[in-house]
């Protein structure tokens, strides 16, 4: 063979695309027909019945069989069509009603997503069925999916998520439907840093895809439904503080870019090396992440070894090629400061890159408002803004600060405020009116005896009498504890 025919021989990546995209469609329509077969099984006999459990072995093995082409199974609705891990799987005579009959039986329990990771146990598919098959009988209704993502967790199905379809979560004047969608949104994603984290700190191989899945969530919730993405960042849960910070820094840093006037994809890039940014502490031993009280030289130089033990880390999860080199530099610098004078130390002048600085200012304002092990009282937001703002020793840029106390105002959301109508609030959402940045939209928690208001009402605080006076303005900041608060039950 000649060297042009030889050349002309080897595989292209066009042509493993698309025998990538053969298996996934194969092994798809292998997975929706066995899906079928075990909820038709089980409508016409008891789950004990020997063929109820062999279409459960055979539904098993069919996700297994795609889990073992892609790192993920993921089943999408989106009209009349069915995807498989994004390929669009081709309908005719022979499967056409076997689709059909899963596609109406996903729309009735309200799943426009269905998504199946790697740790799927063969139980799970007889609950997850079971439940599907159940709500088929009953009228639709909008908490059909809550309902059934409820039963799923009390069933013990934790390696099957469900999402509404793509239509549903951008329908924004439905505020419930937008915060469950939103909050589907957060738990996935601190639950796929956890899963990520705990893998690289245990030596095991991480799945990179799920993060990308993560962080695409979070950038279309960003750009469709900021306020109650946002929202959910009070949340900052003591016990899972290292990943609840990380997908809070990748909000933060998305709605910031946004800000800027990034695009989709820059968007896409800066969350995942958001999400990344602290990776190196998986290799921090824990009796120095977890320690209370200050740092001993020693130990603070180990913490302080984080951001290049973090730029091996994305060299090593799943080859280099899978981390944009931006997540590596991020990781890296996000401590330097703007002069360089934090760590680790610059070996020549150099200026920190735009995404560094961005995840650098999102990081400050999350640590600084969360509970930790060595920080039990954390201070108020609005005191984090001004010293952020005021203090040019935190080493932060003070255009991106603005666009932060832009994003979130001066009385970011989730802060407690007492008004001058002596109702107890917690802000919701910063002014839409940028002049007014002072007067956040309030969620009405308190009234003026202390007693619980119903249905907690928004209040914008721009809103003014006939006669031009504000109705509502703020008095002073509180601490949520003093009321009995906690803010994020307000998000949720």
């Amino acid at each position: 063979m000649t060297e042009p025919d030889a050349r002309r021989s080897r595989p292209t990546l066009a042509d493993a695309m698309q025998t990538t995209d053969g298996l996934v469609r194969q092994a798809g329509r292998q997975f929706l027909l066995n899906l079928y077969a075990a909820l038709r099984s089980l409508k016409l006999y008891p789950v004990e019945n020997e063929q109820v459990q062999r279409a459960l072995d055979e539904l098993h093995a069919a996700a297994r069989a795609l889990l073992e082409v892609e790192d993920q199974l993921e089943v999408r609705i989106s009209g009349e069509f069915i995807f498989v891990n994004s390929t669009r799987l081709r309908l005719n005579l022979d499967n056409y009603a076997t689709f059909s009959h899963v596609l109406g039986t996903l729309r009735q329990n309200g799943v426009g997503v269905m998504t199946v990771d790697e740790k799927i146990e063969r139980r799970e598919w007889q609950v997850f069925t079971s439940l599907l098959l159940a709500g088929t009988s009953r009228e639709p209704s909008p908490e059909r999916l809550s309902e059934l993502y409820q039963k799923m967790l009390q069933g013990g199905v934790h390696h099957i998520a469900v999402e509404p379809a793509a239509e549903d979560a951008d329908d924004l004047d439905d505020e419930d439907r937008a915060k469950e969608v939103a909050k589907r949104t957060y738990e996935r994603s601190v639950a796929v840093t956890k899963e990520v984290v705990s893998s690289i700190r245990m030596g095991r191989s991480a799945s990179v895809k799920k993060v990308k899945r993560a962080v695409q969530s979070i950038v279309d919730q960003v750009l469709s439904n900021e306020v109650s993405l946002v929202g959910l960042t009070t949340i900052r849960d003591y016990d899972e503080y290292t990943f609840t910070h990380s997908v809070n820094v990748c909000i933060f840093s998305v709605a910031i870019g946004r800000r800027l006037g990034l695009n989709r994809l820059q968007l896409y890039d800066l969350g995942l090396a958001a999400l990344f940014h602290d990776v190196g502490k998986s290799r921090v031993p824990l009796e120095v992440l977890t320690k209370e009280g200050g740092l001993d030289e020693d130990e603070w130089r180990v913490m302080q070894s984080h951001p290049w033990l973090g730029v091996l880390t994305l060299f090593g999860l799943r080859g280099y090629g899978e981390i944009p080199y931006r997540g590596m530099i991020v990781a890296h610098e996000h401590h330097m400061k703007t002069d360089l004078t934090g760590y680790p130390k610059a070996l020549r002048p150099r200026q920190m890159a735009m995404f560094s600085k961005i995840v650098a200012v999102a990081d400050g304002f999350d640590a600084a408002t969360s509970r930790r092990v060595y920080q039990t009282t954390p201070l108020q937001p609005d005191q984090v803004l001004r010293e952020m703002w005021e203090n040019p020793r935190r080493g932060l840029d003070p255009v991106l600060v603005k666009a932060l106390i832009n994003l979130v105002g001066i009385y970011p959301v989730g802060t407690c405020v007492v008004l001058d109508t002596y109702e107890i609030g917690i802000v919701h959402a910063a002014n839409p009116d940028a002049d007014f940045l002072n007067r956040p939209v309030v969620r009405l928690v308190l009234n003026e005896t202390g007693q619980p208001i119903p249905n907690r009402p928004l209040a914008n605080l721009a809103e003014r009498t006939p006669d031009g006076a504000f109705k509502r303005s703020i008095i002073k900041v509180t601490d949520p504890a003093k009321w009995g608060i906690t803010p994020g039950d307000y998000f949720v």
